[in-house]
């Protein structure tokens, strides 16, 4: 990374996180951002509030996502407008997920692209094949074999998955009957239930995964996978 992109990123680290502990009343302890056009990663660690630390421990999980989407549902399209003119990338769509327990999050901004843009963005790496394998098995265990996978480590921690065309017809009948947060809510839980310490993966790519993290938007049935690996 030159001295620019580290400004650059550091620029949006900050200003991400003083919305972020405006809307929250306290931000993260540290963000990681990383660009590698058409997605920008940004990690959160050490990000969880007072309030929200004694309802983790009274195990009100639920309790705390439910808030923090409705915190997120209004500053999403602050972001994207910050986003824009800095980064050019118009059309994001935004995923995020959190793990309470770990005290971390993930935000992450794809630009709305064609198959063919993201055939060029995915790159070749140690153990992809077999990463993909795993996602794929689980994907078929849990709904159905995605019509596309990508995949690309963008650092050295990093690694983005990105699927469209993975959920069954009950899926999207539920969305339909208007039962999108119960089904995203059981669909994220089982499949960070699979993805964590997955020892496949693991032997796949030769490394520890610290943090995974999935989110789906189920209206363009796509969804995002982010490991954090323990860097070598």
């Amino acid at each position: 990374m030159n001295m620019n992109e580290n400004y650059f990123q550091n620029e949006i680290a900050s200003h991400l996180g003083k919305m972020l502990r405006d809307a929250f009343g306290k931000g993260p302890q540290s963000i990681y951002v990383s660009v590698e056009r058409p997605v920008i990663v940004v990690y959160l660690r050490n990000f969880l509030t007072p309030t929200e630390k004694i309802l983790l421990n009274q195990g009100q999980t639920r309790t705390i996502e439910q808030t923090r989407d409705m915190v997120m549902s209004s500053l999403i399209p602050e972001i994207k407008a910050y986003l824009h003119p800095l980064t050019g990338m118009n059309d994001l769509e935004f995923y995020y997920d959190w793990e309470l327990h770990n005290h971390s999050g993930i935000l992450v901004g794809r630009q709305l692209e064609e198959s063919a843009a993201l055939e060029q963005w995915q790159d070749r790496f140690e153990g992809k094949e077999g990463l993909e394998r795993e996602i794929l098995r689980m994907s078929q265990r849990i709904q159905k074999k995605p019509e596309h996978i990508y995949s690309r480590i963008i650092n050295k921690r990093t690694l983005v998955v990105v699927r469209s065309g993975g959920m069954i017809d009950l899926s999207k009948e539920l969305i339909r009957l208007g039962d999108e947060d119960q089904l995203r809510q059981a669909v994220n839980h089982l499949e960070k239930m699979h993805l964590r310490d997955n020892r496949a993966i693991e032997q796949a790519l030769d490394t520890k995964i610290m943090d995974v993290f999935v989110d789906w938007n189920m209206e363009r049935d796509k969804s995002v996978i982010v490991f954090i690996l323990n860097p070598k």
